[in-house]
């Protein structure tokens, strides 16, 4: 290990293999044959979904054509403005159906985008298709009110109160109003990630209560067999998806074989090591680096789940995290008895030795986000110098897994750094006040003169990770080599 306060290049590497501490607690020696082939993930699953996102698209567009919409569009004002109240209702009922199937935990498409893409994805379709909801409404609203004696506000009442399903419409509408307030950015910072959680299922109901609407009312469903058949496939896809990755795996795999505590450690008096034992964990595909749900099921509040990235690699019946107490919940793990029952949902996540390009990597990671760069330090398949660990800590004192990196990094002839310092009042940037006048990318380069050639693994708070991955590009790494995770909601 180099401890780095003004970041002088150092290193420190052995030949032979010593002590490391293992997943439970005990110490045994590093064995290179646990480390295990990666599961790539290939680039062209990402290219499916997106021809896939714009296929459906596609095919809702041609059904209104097919319905007329075209030729609606020059039969007056009414017909015009209810033709383009058509379009976009399908266009949001689509994309919604696309949203709830992104969070559904399907594993092909967490592996081919993350978590950390899909939370993006999942916030650009959302508000796309609640603006196209609310044009929607506005524009059918206006359309039959052309047409109608009893104009706007008599239009309104009577939608609402006399056409199917509308009544429930309306319900869902509300919730998702909700959801999307909610979701806002700065409301989102004022709410308790697990106040803000559930607000969120309410998606799931405002997108249940827009369905009878849909079809007692929507001329879409109703005209069209081919149509028919196409809204209810989507609607039962994304149903089954939810049912069986958000719900039925997640409980098949905990009650089937009961996963239970078996060891809890203090890593100094703000963060706690917890490992977990179960007799068909290695049969999960669980990679170094992927993060889990967790529950632990000793006393109130066990219903809400907290993610946490493995710190060890995976065993065929352990599994191994670290959590710094910042919050209720992580606090709570220091008092953790062994033998407790723990539901998990996962494993996902992209941050794992799967996505590696280069033989050279840097495993760069801020406070408790170095956990995840322990573990896949220890599983990565390298040659001897190809991978350097920059475990950047406010104190030197107050850093998680010092010795257990710096035993790996030995036993692994790895480059291990710590750098160390408060970070510079008011300033976007990795490096501590101890830096001087240094720019972000000639620091990096200093530690790791070829970095443009290496794959940059990223794991902190998210502003550190902004300013550690701006570093990066500056310095010559493509954004495709850049792999992080952001556990920001």
């Amino acid at each position: 290990m180099s401890t780095v306060p003004a970041l002088q290049r150092s290193s420190t590497s052995v030949t032979a293999p010593i002590p490391v501490p293992a997943a439970a607690g005990e110490h045994t020696a590093y064995r290179p044959d646990r480390r295990r082939t990666p599961r790539r993930t290939p680039g062209w699953w990402r290219d499916a979904g997106i021809v896939a996102f714009w296929g459906i698209n596609l095919v809702v567009t041609a059904l209104w054509v097919k319905g007329g919409g075209l030729q609606d569009l020059t039969a007056g004002t009414g017909a015009a403005l209810t033709s383009l109240g058509r379009i976009t209702a399908m266009i949001s009922s689509a994309l919604l159906l696309v949203q709830v199937f992104l969070m559904a935990r399907v594993p092909l498409v967490e592996r081919a985008w993350g978590p950390d893409g899909l939370v993006r994805l999942h916030r650009y379709v959302g508000f796309t298709s609640f603006n196209l909801m609310l044009a929607h409404i506005l524009l059918i609203t206006l359309g039959y009110a052309a047409g109608s004696p009893n104009g706007l506000w008599g239009t309104i009442v009577e939608l609402v109160v006399d056409y199917p399903g509308m009544l429930l419409a309306v319900a869902g509408t509300l919730a998702l109003c909700m959801v999307v307030v909610t979701s806002v950015r700065k409301a989102r910072a004022r709410l308790r990630y697990e106040s803000w959680h559930l607000i969120h299922l309410y998606g799931y109901l405002g997108a249940g209560l827009a369905l009878p609407h849909q079809l007692w009312t929507g001329q879409e469903f109703l005209d069209s067999t081919a149509a028919t058949w196409f809204w209810w496939t989507a609607y039962a896809v994304t149903a089954a998806a939810v049912l069986v990755y958000r719900l039925g795996v997640p409980a098949w795999r905990s009650l089937r074989s009961p996963i239970r505590v078996v060891d809890v450690r203090a890593e100094g008096p703000d963060a706690t090591t917890v490992t977990v034992s179960g007799k068909e964990i290695g049969d999960w595909g669980t990679q170094a680096g992927q993060f889990f749900q967790w529950r632990f099921l000793d006393g109130p509040g066990w219903t809400r789940a907290h993610p946490y990235s493995i710190s060890a690699a995976p065993t065929a019946d352990t599994l191994r995290f670290t959590a710094a107490h910042l919050g209720d919940g992580s606090a709570a793990l220091a008092h953790l008895r062994p033998g407790t029952r723990v539901l998990l949902e996962g494993p996902y996540g992209r941050l794992h030795p799967g996505v590696r390009t280069q033989p050279r990597v840097l495993l760069w990671g801020a406070g408790i986000g170095i956990t995840p760069m322990r573990a896949i330090l220890e599983e990565l398949d390298a040659a001897p110098g190809d991978v350097t660990v920059i475990h950047r800590t406010s104190t030197p004192d107050g850093a998680v897994l010092v010795e257990e990196l710096s035993s790996l990094a030995k036993s692994r002839d790895a480059r291990y750094f710590l750098v160390s310092g408060h970070r510079r009042p008011g300033a976007a940037t990795w490096l501590p006040a101890s830096a001087g006048e240094r720019t972000d990318v000639d620091a990096l380069r200093e530690l790791v003169p070829d970095i443009a050639d290496h794959d940059v693994y990223l794991c902190g708070a998210p502003a550190w990770m902004d300013a550690a991955r701006d570093a990066a590009l500056a310095a010559g790494v493509p954004a495709t080599r850049i792999h992080l995770e952001r556990f920001a909601y």
